[in-house]
C-alpha cells in the first residue's frame, strides 16, 4: 500500500476544517477594541484623578500602574478577567493588566505545590519571556542608540 503523507494531510485538513467552527472575528476584534479601550480609559480616569488631586504627571503614573495591578490581580484571583479574557481575547491583554494577570494565574494554580516549588517556580513561566527578551532588546535598542546617535556620544 503505498499512500501519499500529501493525500493524507490534505484529507486531514479538509476534515478538521469541516468539524472546526468558524471564528466571529469582526465580533472578536469588535470586543477586543472597545474592552481594551475601556481598561485605558480606567487608567486614564485613574490618572486624572491623581493629577486633579494635586499628584505630578510622573506620580500619577506611579499610582495609575500600582492600581490597575492591583485590580488586574484581585480580579484574577476571584476569577472575573479570566471571564473578561474569553469575552474580549487580546482585548484584555492591554500591557499592564495582563502582564499581571500571566503573574497570578500560575501562582494560583501551583500554590498547592506549596511556595518553592509551585509558586515561586511557576510564577513566570509566562511572563518571565516576557521580561528576557523585552529588558534584552531594551538592552540591545540603548547600546545602538548610543552608538548611533552623536548627541549621546557628546552627553557621554
Amino acid at each position: 500500500m503505498n499512500t501519499n503523507p500529501l493525500d493524507t494531510n490534505k484529507s486531514y485538513q479538509e476534515y478538521v476544517n469541516k468539524k472546526s467552527p468558524n471564528s466571529p472575528i469582526f465580533k472578536n476584534c469588535f470586543n477586543a477594541f472597545w474592552v481594551g479601550g475601556l481598561i485605558c480609559t480606567i487608567g486614564q480616569l485613574i490618572s486624572s484623578y491623581c493629577s486633579y488631586r494635586g499628584l505630578p504627571t510622573e506620580e500619577a503614573g506611579t499610582v495609575t500602574s500600582i492600581v490597575l495591578v492591583f485590580l488586574s490581580a484581585f480580579l484574577t484571583s476571584i476569577n472575573i478577567f479570566n471571564r473578561i479574557g474569553k469575552f474580549a481575547g487580546a482585548g484584555s491583554l492591554v500591557p499592564i493588566t495582563g502582564f499581571a494577570n500571566s503573574i497570578v494565574s500560575p501562582a494560583m494554580e501551583y500554590k498547592s505545590e506549596g511556595f518553592i516549588m509551585g509558586v515561586g517556580a511557576k510564577m513566570f513561566t509566562v511572563a518571565g519571556p516576557v521580561l528576557v527578551y523585552g529588558i534584552s532588546t531594551s538592552i540591545l535598542v540603548g547600546i545602538l542608540f548610543l552608538i548611533f546617535n552623536t548627541q549621546a556620544i557628546t552627553l557621554v
